[in-house]
């Protein structure tokens, strides 16, 4: 490799799926290459061809039905396509290494921590067990675990998003890469949590002259972190060029249709005087500490400590913190899916004692849209099932042709075509899916609705539509929400009253408009600078 020689070269790649006789091309004719220390970001929404072109670079797509009707992937000067087995298991996790998505699917829910990074090191360095051990204590300080031997013998059910996502990037990082590809790592993370990885990856990537591959479909993290973007879609990139040139000036239309994608438009007026549909008084979930022989109780971990909250008709009540913050928590208690203490009430009727039989009569008033629309949904199930299943439980007297007359309804309401309610969840994008998850929560007429990081994993575009949806069809049905997230522009967008919650506390609360533009508490005012001016974000751990 010479000085001159791109670390990574790919040219006029091309990635195919065969589905019988017929060849479905998703990537076409795509070139780019990416220079020792540089950080290249791909951008596109779902279906662009993104993170196809990225696992072609290690091989990690099936063969077959995957193939490669064109193109070279050079590393180093040498063709990785044209390599053997041997040489790409050499390659990767030691010179190259990937950090995926969704980590909850990445890591092995059977393994620790600790077995799951020093497995990296014992393969590739051929590390023992001591040493290891203290290379990984290393790599989890580096990237932010507080108290890493705490940390060594957990599985990865019982870490926080944040906190998984900062482990596969350990194990990424941990036999010091040339080349580091990260697809999407940052996409389901809170906003300073997402400031601080992108710092730290920053710093590693100058202390170790490390280059990046970059894939996302936040141009606000493009527009701070990477070097040079190349803009993909339909399988084929449009446009490339360093960032600040794409950005001020962009050509093609994709690329302007991408920057204007952001969630716009007003949320509810607040008013004090709609009628109550759910509120809870000092409500906590304590989950008890138990160690020695005889498993007595000895702390608890405070996931929701006596928290007050008043969710109106028609109006949105937007919960935001951090990974670890107790939102979920919160949430699933005031839904009674988790058990509680304090009182909730639902139109004015104390539920907090109700137990599954009672609360299922008013499952049908107070619904879910959960964030992974993937995972929430059965693949087993057509659509029609899907979105009709509560229909059979809480509307037993309908008939065959009643209950489907209402499911293509609700699909047609959320914006999608009755027809294809005999399809399957895979056979939809993600915000597809998302739309079949609300229309699954709408199709019962719902009072009440707990929106769980329901636009965390989608496009920016699609990102925009959902919010524009959810609007509507709370105007429509004058619906109560409460909605949690860490993207603090869509709740902008979305609430007229905010709750900050930090370790299972509320740290400040509010209209919005005051907790945006006025901020009271330092903690807030870290999370608004990380979300609409990362630079400013804090360093250190907060809140995991």
């Amino acid at each position: 490799m010479t000085q001159d020689q791109p670390l990574l070269d790919v040219q006029d790649l091309s990635v195919a799926f065969s589905s019988g006789e017929k060849a479905n091309l998703a990537v076409d004719r795509i070139s780019f290459a990416i220079r020792k220390g540089e950080t290249l970001a791909l951008v596109g929404e779902s279906g662009s061809g993104k993170s196809v072109s990225a696992m072609s670079v290690l091989k990690l797509l099936p063969y077959p039905p995957a193939s490669h009707p064109t193109g070279r992937i050079l590393f180093k000067g040498e063709d990785l396509l044209a390599a053997d087995d041997k040489t790409i298991r050499k390659v990767r996790g030691n010179k190259i290494s990937m950090i995926f998505q969704e980590p909850m699917t990445s890591l092995n829910p059977l393994h620790s921590v600790e077995r799951q990074i020093s497995e990296v090191l014992k393969l590739h360095r051929g590390m023992g067990e001591r040493q290891a051990r203290e290379r990984v204590l290393d790599l989890l300080t580096k990237v932010g675990i507080p108290e890493p031997e705490t940390r060594l013998a957990s599985y990865p059910h019982q870490l926080s998003g944040g906190q998984r996502q900062r482990v596969m990037i350990a194990m990424a990082l941990a036999n010091e890469p040339d080349l580091l590809i990260a697809d999407e790592p940052t996409t389901a993370l809170d906003v300073t949590v997402q400031a601080q990885i992108l710092k730290l990856l920053k710093e590693l990537q100058r202390e170790e002259g490390m280059a990046m591959l970059f894939i996302t479909h936040d141009l606000g993290i493009v527009r701070k972190f990477a070097d040079r973007v190349c803009v993909m879609t339909k399988g084929e990139i449009v446009e490339s060029g360093p960032v600040a040139e794409i950005f001020d000036n962009p050509q093609h239309s994709y690329t302007q249709h991408l920057l204007a994608a952001e969630p716009k438009g007003q949320p509810p007026v607040h008013d004090d005087s709609a009628p109550i549909v759910l509120h809870a008084d000092d409500l906590k979930v304590w989950f008890p500490v138990k160690r020695g022989f005889l498993r007595k109780t000895v702390d608890h971990i405070k996931a929701v400590d006596g928290i007050d909250i008043t969710v109106r008709q028609g109006q949105t009540l937007g919960i935001v913190g951090e990974s670890g913050s107790g939102k979920t928590t919160l949430g699933l208690a005031i839904l009674r899916m988790i058990s509680s203490t304090g009182k909730i009430s639902f139109e004015g009727k104390e539920i907090q004692n109700h137990r599954w039989h009672d609360m299922r009569p008013l499952r049908r008033d107070m619904q879910v849209v959960f964030q992974d629309p993937f995972g929430s949904l059965s693949p087993r199930m057509s659509v029609s099932d899907i979105v009709g299943e509560g229909l059979e439980v809480h509307f037993p007297d309908l008939t065959l042709q009643q209950r489907d007359a209402k499911v293509a309804a609700a699909l047609e309401e959320v914006g999608l075509d009755a027809s294809t309610r005999f399809r399957y969840p895979h056979e939809f994008s993600g915000g597809q899916r998302q739309r079949i998850s609300i229309a699954r929560a709408m199709v019962l007429e719902p009072k009440f609705v707990m929106l769980d990081e329901p636009t965390s994993a989608l496009d920016m575009s699609v990102q925009a539509q959902v919010v524009d949806l959810l609007r509507a069809l709370q105007k429509k049905h004058g619906l109560a929400y409460l909605f949690i997230s860490h993207d603090l522009k869509v709740v902008r967008a979305l609430a007229n009253d905010v709750v900050v919650m930090k370790s299972g506390k509320v740290v400040e609360q509010g209209r919005a408009v005051d907790i945006f533009d006025a901020p009271r508490t330092d903690y807030t005012k870290a999370l608004m600078a990380a979300a609409f001016n990362m630079e400013a974000a804090p360093v250190g751990v907060v809140g995991e």
